[in-house]
C-alpha cells in the first residue's frame, strides 16, 4: 500500500469514526455496527503498514482511538440510562401489585 492510500485509508477510517460518535450520540446502534464494520476492514487492510506510518498517520490512530472511546463511552452511558429506565419500571410494577388490593 503507498503512503497516499494509507493516508486516504487513515482519513477514511477518521470520517467513519466520526460517523459512530454522532451515530452513539443519536443511539442508532444498527448505523453504529455498519460503520465500524466498515472501519474495522480498513483499519485491518493497514495491519501490513503499521511498522512505516508516519507520525502524523499515527497521530490521526490515536484521534480514531479516541473517538473510539468516546463512542463507548456514549453507548455505555445510553445503555446504564435504559437499565436504570428499566429498574424504575420493575419499581413501579411492584407498587402498583402492592398497593391494587389496598383500595
Amino acid at each position: 500500500m503507498t503512503s497516499s492510500e494509507t493516508a486516504a485509508a487513515l482519513q477514511r477510517a477518521l470520517d467513519l469514526s466520526r460517523e459512530i460518535v454522532a451515530a452513539a450520540e443519536g443511539g442508532d446502534v444498527e448505523e453504529i455496527l455498519r460503520l465500524d464494520a466498515e472501519r474495522l476492514r480498513l483499519l485491518k487492510s493497514l495491519r501490513q503498514t503499521m511498522p512505516t506510518l508516519s507520525p502524523a498517520d499515527r497521530s490521526m490512530l490515536r484521534v480514531i482511538a479516541d473517538l473510539n472511546a468516546r463512542s463507548i463511552g456514549r453507548m455505555e452511558h445510553r445503555f446504564r440510562a435504559k437499565c436504570r429506565d428499566m429498574d424504575m419500571l420493575t419499581a413501579g410494577r411492584r407498587a402498583v401489585r402492592a398497593y391494587a388490593h389496598h383500595r
